[in-house]
């Protein structure tokens, strides 16, 4: 038995390479092989899943106060994480978040320092933001789009929410009330009509765009691709060719339902694996939307309670893929 572990982060309870392990020690107990590619979709869990950290600065954090935010750079490749230096939990939380005024800012200090640094293609993962500034915050501290001419710069982005919805769809879950949702939908509009006027880029045609409150969208008038984080971190873990070789494919995420096959990982890794024949199994803490119609799956919180589920996540992961595949054998159905 050739397995591959390719699963995302159990966001709040375990890292996508800890359950990759716990997913590897499963399959060794019953006498098979592992590869473990853990991934990501362009939000948190990018930048560890892209090689890890290996520098750190000091950029402005999502309410204006100094923050580390850890990078890569390697090769010539740059990655951002535009958590590390924007990101929701820097700003603590929706309760503490100020959702009028959170910036990007430090995510265009951290662009900058990437280019000062001589990288030629620049990575930035925008999942996890505090913001909804469209992006303006980042261009500003960049300083000048004609700072990342002639670079390769990539938005791998983990929803394909357009520019304007980006307030009414993400703006809660940042603390956000709805008169302040109207009142950043109306700059976002606003926003866009700035963007066409001063750089000729129209952002709200552009899918993907909302990522992160927009930041996407502003990234695109720098001259940067918006792509599905999945894809680009696939392609460069080289998961397709390593499904290619397996029997079965196990993937996971905290929370399975509809958006997890809306670019999500699990739903790519699905995808890539049903191209190649190869049969897929996936773990979840939760799963919701009859999303069990779409993808075998097993939740943790049923198997064995929410508590112990979320106390105790790689070790119920284990424990919930021996069971499941105790007895199977390539040829059998997953």
């Amino acid at each position: 038995m050739r397995v591959v572990a390719a699963p995302d982060k159990f966001k709040g309870t375990a890292r996508a390479s800890e359950v990759a392990v716990a997913i590897a020690d499963a399959v060794a107990q019953l006498g098979g092989t592992s590869i473990a590619v853990p991934m990501a979709d362009g939000g948190e869990g990018t930048l560890e899943a892209l090689g890890g950290p290996n520098r750190t600065s000091m950029v402005t954090g999502p309410l204006g106060d100094p923050v580390e935010a850890r990078w890569r750079v390697a090769n010539g490749t740059a990655v951002i994480e535009m958590a590390e230096a924007s990101g929701l939990v820097l700003a603590g939380g929706a309760e503490a978040n100020d959702p009028l005024n959170a910036t990007t800012a430090g995510v265009g200090e951290l662009i900058g320092e990437a280019v000062d640094a001589g990288a030629t293609s620049i990575i930035v993962g925008v999942g996890g933001s505090a913001t909804t500034d469209g992006g303006l915050g980042a261009l500003e501290a960049l300083g000048s789009v004609e700072r990342v001419r002639g670079i390769d710069l990539v938005v791998a982005c983990d929803v394909r929410t357009r520019f304007v919805d980006a307030a009414s769809v993400f703006g809660p879950q940042k603390g956000a009330s709805p008169a302040q949702v109207a009142w950043l939908t109306s700059r976002l509009e606003q926003l866009a009509d700035r963007y066409v006027a001063e750089r000729g880029v129209d952002v709200r045609a552009l899918p993907r765009s909302g990522a992160a409150g927009g930041l996407a969208g502003g990234l695109a008038v720098a001259g940067a691709r918006l792509v599905d984080g999945f894809d680009i971190i696939s392609e460069t873990l080289g998961l397709a060719e390593a499904i290619e070789r397996a029997d079965l494919v196990v993937t996971g995420e905290g929370f399975i339902d509809d958006e997890s096959f809306e670019g999500k990982v699990v739903g790519g890794v699905a995808a890539l694996a049903a191209g190649q024949g190869v049969r897929v199994l996936a773990v979840a803490g939760q799963v919701f939307d009859g999303a069990e119609a779409r993808i075998r799956a097993i939740s943790l919180a049923d198997r064995f309670g929410l508590e112990r589920a979320m106390a105790s996540t790689t070790d119920c992961i284990t424990e919930a893929i021996l069971e499941a595949l105790r007895g199977w054998s390539p040829g059998d159905p997953a």
